[in-house]
């Protein structure tokens, strides 16, 4: 009876695994459907995954940033329309980090951040009430809310 004792056991402790966050749970099945829908390689195409920059972007970028720093996009759930993006001055580049570079402006977004705004621009709108940076024609947001800053993700 002892050596049948330990089986039962190993197997109810490899059962309960953490549930994946939120975040995890969207971004993994949407860069599979993302992938199977495109015809070839998609790993080693240097287009997939690419965010650009605007004139205005890159224009502001140039002005506010120092040295090493760059502009940080990330996604993040929350927000009025499920997701919301996210932007911060950094200077630590993560190993799941991607590059984006124009005119000497930097933008770096993470994998997971990647797969929700892959295609689109960076802008920076300045308005009478209050200037920004903005994802505009991201083309994996379904539909944007008014203020700019929230959206959700076609499926």
């Amino acid at each position: 009876s002892h050596s049948w004792c330990p089986a039962p056991l190993c197997r109810g402790r490899a059962l309960p695994t953490p549930p994946p966050g939120p975040a995890c749970a969207v971004a993994r099945p949407l860069r599979w459907a993302s992938s199977f829908s495109q015809p070839g390689p998609t790993e080693s195409d240097p287009s997939e995954g690419q965010v650009f920059l605007s004139e205005s972007c890159v224009k502001r970028l140039l002005e506010i940033t120092e040295g090493s720093e760059f502009l940080r996009l990330q996604v993040e759930g929350g927000g009025c329309s499920g997701f919301q993006y996210k932007f911060s001055l950094d200077t630590v580049i993560n190993p799941d980090d991607r590059q984006g570079e124009r005119g000497g402006a930097r933008v770096v977004v993470d994998v997971d951040s990647l797969a929700f705004v892959k295609g689109s621009m960076v802008d920076f709108s300045q308005e009478l009430i209050r200037s920004s940076f903005q994802v505009v024609s991201n083309p994996q947001a379904e539909k944007g809310c008014s203020c700019g800053t929230s959206f959700s993700v076609k499926f």
